[in-house]
């Protein structure tokens, strides 16, 4: 049996190379949600990394966590 492209607009084209791009299409949504998960990812990190470990200290004792003879030894401690 032959096979018949007369009807195929891209003839041998559309027929040799459509699953290439087929992978690259979906290889990039693969790729776009991979890096928007670890974007998003990051998001979180930040903001634990813009507040140091005596703004920490000083927000427990605030709270009441440490009473201040802790604070202070820890606050040594750090600095």
């Amino acid at each position: 049996m032959m096979w018949n492209f007369s009807n195929n607009p891209m003839g041998w084209f559309g027929f040799g190379f459509g699953w290439i791009f087929m992978i690259l299409f979906w290889g990039l949504i693969v790729w776009g949600l991979i890096v928007f998960i670890r974007w998003i990812g990051k998001q979180g990190e930040r903001e634990d990394k813009s507040r140091s470990v005596l703004e920490i200290l000083k927000e427990r004792y605030a709270k009441g966590e440490i009473n201040k003879e802790e604070f202070e030894e820890k606050k040594k401690d750090l600095l």
